[in-house]
């Protein structure tokens, strides 16, 4: 890969033409902290232009039947297919993501999900209740805001469910990572779909997201970042009466009962607070314990965190890439030396290497109090804070649900009925029980700070569709006295 700027894109995607921008924002290798491209920086005259085209074409879009967007779905994605090993190339480029990483959860995954989104539109009708026609209708123009961490896959779970449900969209990839986002543009140019309906402007938050978030002609705005941003989209949409879907924080809790497989379930938490270098907002970053199984856990976690091999993303024998940024490495490495004031150990990790590159090693927290800012704080790098319980089930659930985040979470039993029924008590949107796998046909989305609305299957596609309940007339043999509603 040439890293003297190897990806140069600096335009965007609106009414239907590729338009270069006054300015750019460079693109760097956290791997590397080298530049490797360039990217557009959009304004809010772009948004002004990209609403206005959004929704010339979205009326149009909107007319078209379920199986004719299934189609053009079906289209991106054999052409995406195509393309899979340059959309790991990139991935691994901007995010710094292992390229194994890079290939099963962001690329492979945000393939995945597109296939689902076809096969929903395919089947997507209206549904008869007794005398009434239930109909859903496109919701509008959708600004689709993503985050750096995922940025195919984030974008894919906005960008086909609204495109299934007959919306057009305005894609604002995260500034950081724009360069996947370009390629999905690209393919979506290349399978045909009808001009304006995908419009692309990369930029900052605060001058392009803010801006799609308040203009008139956006009607949906689905957000995906950190809880504190997503309170200020939610009360600026909320302001407008726009629907929104929120994708937040999480701190989610791995929920060790007695009785269950010890070593499995601790190094299983361990790479799921370390994938893709702990940028993760679903990752088990709180391990919970019984207390008589706490040194055991400890010796496990700690001895995975060291099996895990950081180092140069492009090789297969990566299991952590670096953080994204050299500030997000002193954002991680603050939670941990404050966690070490508070009292807590560190087991393994917790030191920042020398070197190019924003890498950050595996880091496993004991002695913490629970309610310590370590427990309970997103981290958002590969730290691990190991916890006990003293006591049943319920006070291992108490602990489990004692956060302001519910996004993800994972019980850990001795047989699944009994790891079911407490996945059934967690407050949270989605649980794993015994190490089960990621499913994209199910509704992923949180609880309390984390978030508001539900992405992925029939629950995400419905979050881009207006419903309309139609009331037909009953057939004499099927009515009955009916007293007229009344005002």
């Amino acid at each position: 890969m040439n890293e003297n700027a190897a990806y140069e894109r600096g335009a965007v995607l609106v009414d239907g033409r590729w338009t270069p921008t006054a300015t750019r924002t460079e693109v760097f290798n956290p791997a590397t902290a080298a530049v490797i491209g360039t990217a557009a920086s959009s304004t809010a005259a772009d948004v002004d232009r990209a609403a206005t085209a959004a929704r010339t074409a979205g009326t149009r879009w909107a007319r078209t039947t379920p199986g004719q967007r299934a189609k053009y779905l079906r289209s991106l994605h054999a052409l995406l297919r195509e393309r899979r090993d340059q959309l790991v190339q990139v991935i691994v480029a901007e995010v710094g993501a292992p390229v194994t990483v890079a290939r099963s959860a962001h690329v492979d995954l945000a393939l995945d999900i597109l296939a689902s989104f076809a096969e929903l539109a395919e089947g997507w009708d209206d549904e008869r209740i007794g005398n009434s026609l239930v109909i859903r209708q496109a919701a509008g123009v959708v600004a689709a805001i993503t985050p750096w961490n995922y940025p195919l896959y984030q974008l894919m779970a906005k960008v086909a469910p609204a495109l299934a449900a007959g919306c057009s969209v305005i894609v604002k990839p995260a500034e950081l990572t724009p360069l996947s986002a370009y390629l999905l543009a690209d393919a979506i140019v290349d399978a045909e779909f009808p001009p304006r309906v995908v419009n692309l402007l990369p930029g900052s938050g605060s001058a392009v997201g803010a801006a799609l978030v308040t203009h008139p002609m956006v009607n949906v705005v689905s957000f995906t970042g950190s809880t504190q941003v997503g309170r200020q989209v939610g009360a600026a949409a909320g302001t407008a009466l726009k629907r929104v879907s929120l994708e937040l924080g999480g701190k989610s809790a791995s929920l060790v009962l007695p009785g269950a497989d010890l070593v499995a379930a601790v190094r299983a938490t361990v790479e799921s607070a370390a994938f893709n270098s702990g940028q993760t907002c679903s990752a088990s970053t709180r391990l919970i314990v019984p207390v008589a199984a706490y040194a055991d856990a400890l010796a496990v976690a700690e001895a995975r965190a060291l099996e895990l091999v950081v180092g140069d993303p492009t090789l297969d024998r990566t299991d952590l890439g670096p953080l994204l940024s050299a500030e997000q490495r002193v954002r991680v490495h603050g939670f941990v030396e404050r966690a070490v004031a508070d009292g807590a150990r560190v087991r393994t990790g917790g030191t920042v290497p020398e070197g190019a590159g924003h890498f950050y090693p595996p880091t496993v927290i004991a002695d913490a109090d629970p309610h310590a800012e370590i427990a309970q704080e997103e981290v958002f790098g590969p730290v691990l804070t190991v916890l006990s319980y003293e006591g049943d089930t319920d006070e291992a659930v108490r602990m489990a649900n004692d956060s302001r985040y519910g996004l993800a979470g994972a019980v850990w039993g001795p047989d699944t009925e009994s790891a079911l029924a407490a996945a059934r008590r967690l407050h949270t949107g989605q649980v794993d029980v015994n190490g089960a796998p990621f499913n994209v046909r199910a509704p992923f989305g949180g609880w309390k700070a984390s978030g508001i609305g539900r992405e992925l299957g029939r629950q995400g596609l419905e979050e881009f569709c207006e419903t309309t309940a139609i009331q037909l007339p009953i057939p004499m043999e099927e009515s009955c006295p009916v007293r007229p509603a009344t005002r």
